[in-house]
């Protein structure tokens, strides 16, 4: 038997005992290199594998080999990288931006033609329990676009994996076939290009050109909420497609039924394919993930910062990104970190248990901080002085205390329940992507958590 017809045989038996996402997560890119003596040297493409191999499926892998070959005693796991060649890459390139690429903070072009950022693939997508289900309907659905599980409806809190997963369909289909048409739209991209032919009369080119898409992705379908033209749009869309075999990926903060003001028609249709769901991973997923993201930006963070980290990062993948980056920033002008030093540079991520927060607090924190008399958050204006300390007020109260979407309607006045869920939106996707934004969250969680 052959090096790699023993492997083989290996690879059979555990693919029996674990899941098709974890066996594609952890048994990609492996092989048996050499066995030396007793000894065979398993080949992983990275460390992050290698670890991974060596605790959790060590003793099932000894034991299948041993009972192919008795005279196998131990395995060792060796990482054989894929190399790149230097000579094909441009060493002019290397400039003032190789810091933040270093870190991990450089976005790769995003592709003019499908509007995919290539840096989201299958590769770098840990998969877990949290997520199996939508990693297995994503893999069915790239062997065979349009056939399987179509629509596929893909729903999770911020922060989990969503867009990344979406996309890396679309990146794969691509790769496998690149004379697909693929387009990735965000929801509300797709409303202001809908608003926009509408006004300059091209609403039928339009329809043409996404009509003769193979693949088409909407991530955060939810923001059609309300939008009637835009749905009407893209429920004709919807149908030409679907009924052509094209294959129609969706993603969403809620299940389609959860999603307000959304027609029937339409929640019908997200209803017909396959729905998926992402939940928070678990501990090992956790730190799992922080491990990858440290080999990613090549930082070195001690198990113990790591796993503190894992235990204390818990609803938001972002979140652990985030906290690597910041050790990762440390890193280039410390030589060592510490727990303490750790702890120091994440406080305004990791909220320790023991503090705790109300409602009063989080409204009276919000207005001084804004310097505006508390009455006015309450009254129906829209002055902007006034609009936006109410959407923040309306965005901690249900990020931090978890009240529901109804019950802080009430709270200012009885508003309806969409117009709270439309300030959390808007504040959730300014948070991620404005750093002012960001910075004047965190002060106001300093000062709400300090009192």
């Amino acid at each position: 038997m052959t090096n790699e017809e023993l492997w083989q045989s290996v690879l059979s038996q555990i693919q029996l005992n674990i899941s098709p996402a974890n066996f594609a997560t952890w048994f990609a890119n492996t092989k048996i290199s050499t066995i030396e003596d007793s000894d065979v040297i398993v080949s992983v493409p990275n460390s992050f594998s290698k670890e991974w191999l060596e605790q959790k499926y060590h003793k099932e892998i000894l034991r299948i080999l041993k009972s192919l070959d008795e005279n196998i005693k131990e395995i060792k796991y060796v990482v054989n990288p894929i190399n790149v060649k230097l000579s094909n890459i441009d060493k002019k390139s290397f400039k003032k931006e190789d810091l933040n690429e270093q870190l991990g903070f450089s976005e790769l072009e995003v592709s003019k033609d499908t509007n995919l950022n290539p840096k989201y693939t299958f590769d770098n997508f840990i998969i877990g329990p949290f997520n199996e289900i939508a990693y297995a309907a994503a893999m069915s659905i790239v062997e065979d676009p349009g056939k399987n599980y179509n629509p596929l409806f893909i729903y999770g809190d911020v922060g989990l994996g969503k867009t990344h997963l979406v996309q890396a369909i679309g990146n794969k289909i691509k790769e496998n076939d690149p004379g697909k048409k693929v387009k990735y739209v965000a929801a509300e991209k797709l409303i202001s290009i809908i608003v926009t032919a509408i006004r300059n009369q091209s609403i039928e080119d339009l329809k043409k050109n996404l009509r003769e898409l193979d693949v088409i992705i909407v991530d955060d379908i939810q923001f059609l909420a309300g939008k009637d033209k835009t749905q009407e749009e893209f429920f004709h869309t919807f149908n030409s497609l679907y009924q052509k075999n094209k294959q129609i990926i969706l993603s969403s903060d809620r299940h389609p039924n959860n999603i307000p003001a959304i027609t029937e028609r339409l929640k019908s249709r997200f209803n017909g394919g396959m729905i998926a769901d992402i939940n928070i991973p678990d501990y090992e997923t956790r730190l799992a993930i922080l491990k990858q993201k440290t080999e990613e930006k090549n930082v070195i963070i001690p198990a113990d910062i790591l796993e503190y980290m894992a235990n204390n990062i818990q609803k938001n993948i972002r979140e652990l990104e985030s906290a690597v980056n910041r050790m990762a920033i440390y890193r280039k002008t410390n030589k060592t970190i510490g727990l303490d030093d750790a702890k120091k540079l994440l406080k305004n991520i990791i909220v320790s248990p023991s503090k705790i927060t109300n409602y009063k607090k989080i409204v009276e924190t919000v207005t001084e901080f804004y310097d505006i008399p508390s009455g006015n958050l309450f009254f129906t204006s829209r002055k902007k002085e006034f609009a936006r300390p109410r959407q923040i007020s309306m965005y901690l109260l249900k990020k931090e205390l978890k009240m529901s979407y109804s019950e802080i309607g009430r709270k200012f006045g009885g508003k309806d329940h969409t117009t709270v869920i439309h300030a959390y939106q808007l504040i959730e996707k300014e948070y991620e992507e404005n750093d002012k934004v960001r910075q004047e969250i965190e002060l106001i969680l300093q000062r709400i958590y300090s009192k």
